[in-house]
């Protein structure tokens, strides 16, 4: 693989957006659900497209394929999100080849997530291929891409220390809860939407306040019920809402929604209101602060908290990218083989062309020609000849592209990846 490049007509990009650059708003535009993410890849298939995945959590909306032009990705993304090209243009990122690759081995190990080691992307890389596959859009570069981050993930996580230490956006929303609201073992905590951060700060909460004042709600009650029977917490109906807000002292939204479902006309307070809003796109609306008394924390912020542990975590990303390098050279290594072997393959069938027709020559000739000899003989000069071009289209100096075309005009030969 020399720069990546697979192929003569497509390269392998990465198209996306992230929290470095797009803020909650611009990420809740390009955000897609499950149906969203479906949608590409039917897109995709559509358009002809070879190999595709697609990912979209809270931080992030990613798609990894092969294209002629990376607008073809950004296209499939714009189509079916809310998103605009001219939104895309101004937070987006484009990788192509070599760089996509990297880039895939650095988001899939932790080290380019909000929270440094938070291995959750890992599960969604996963969830993506197996979509994609079940679908026929995964081709073998993607497949060994994929198979070798999630390697490089467990090693990571074995033998590192980088995701060590409660860490994590719903542990940040206990802590945050813990430093700012008085009192907090007598306080009514309602939790709505049971998103996988909702799920995950409830327990987080049940583990470090040991009491019964969380309230679960969830448009889909048995949902709720579920998680609750699991936590020993109450559950109440969503048409209950309403009367639920009006007792918490706490509110925290993860309903995963598309729009908002919280705003200034549900809220009828008595008392003053905590909301953490920890959906992407953002589920509840602006208009909450002009209501007195009420504070609204949205992910994004409770994603900045650092503390020691992160600055811990710190410690141990060269030895992340030591173990992100050398699994990374096996790969490229897979790569460049993958794209010669066709030129080395033509070019042994044209060298036992060659001897074929010199052998058959050769028994017409020689009246005592030793044909078990000469067939021994020439194989083996064979074999050295092919060992000589395969060692230098291996050579890290190699121009492997230009090596692989003058080979095939010297011998006149042709490969099927054309």
């Amino acid at each position: 693989m020399e720069n990546g490049n697979i192929s003569k007509h497509c390269a392998f990009y990465v198209v996306g957006l992230s929290y470095k650059k797009a803020d909650a708003d611009i990420r809740g535009k390009f955000n897609l659900d499950e149906s969203g993410k479906k949608n590409v890849l039917m897109q995709a298939q559509k358009e002809g497209i070879e190999s595709l995945l697609v990912t979209s959590t809270c931080n992030r909306t990613e798609i990894y394929g092969f294209a002629q032009h990376p607008f073809q990705l950004i296209k499939l993304l714009c189509d079916n999100s809310q998103g605009t090209v001219e939104d895309f243009q101004k937070v987006a990122y484009i990788y192509k080849n070599q760089e996509a690759v990297s880039y895939m081995f650095r988001v899939g190990t932790g080290l380019d997530s909000q929270i440094l080691g938070d291995f959750e992307i890992i599960s969604q890389i996963k969830s993506a291929f197996v979509e994609s596959k079940s679908m026929n859009l995964v081709n073998a570069f993607m497949e060994r891409l994929v198979n070798a981050v999630i390697q490089t993930s467990k090693r990571i996580k074995n033998e590192t220390e980088i995701s060590s230490g409660a860490t994590s956006v719903s542990f940040a929303s206990v802590r945050y809860i813990f430093n700012n609201v008085e009192n907090i073992a007598n306080k009514n905590i309602l939790l709505f939407g049971t998103g996988k951060i909702g799920r995950n700060t409830c327990e987080n909460l049940v583990k470090h306040t040991k009491h019964e004042q969380i309230t679960l709600i969830n448009r889909t009650k048995d949902t709720a019920e579920k998680l609750a029977r699991k936590l020993d917490v109450v559950v109440k109906d969503y048409a209950d809402l309403q009367l639920e807000i009006q007792k918490a002292d706490v509110l925290v939204v993860a309903t995963g929604a598309q729009n908002p479902t919280v705003d200034k006309a549900i809220l009828n307070l008595k008392k003053p209101l905590l909301i953490l809003d920890l959906s992407i796109p953002k589920n509840v609306n602006e208009n909450v602060t002009a209501i007195d008394g009420v504070t609204l924390i949205h992910l994004d912020h409770l994603s900045q908290m650092t503390d020691e542990t992160l600055e811990n975590r710190k410690k141990y990303i060269p030895a992340a990218e030591e173990i992100i390098e050398e699994i990374k050279d096996e790969f490229m290594a897979w790569t460049k083989q993958r794209k010669f072997a066709p030129t080395i393959h033509a070019l042994k069938e044209k060298l036992n062309s060659i001897k074929e027709s010199e052998l058959s020559v050769q028994r017409k000739k020689l009246s005592n020609f030793d044909e078990a000899q000469a067939e021994l003989i020439s194989t083996r000069i064979i074999q050295k000849i092919t060992n000589h071009f395969a060692s230098h289209l291996k050579d890290d100096n190699t121009m492997v592209d230009e090596s692989i075309e003058w080979i095939e005009k010297i011998f006149q030969i042709e490969t099927s990846s054309k």
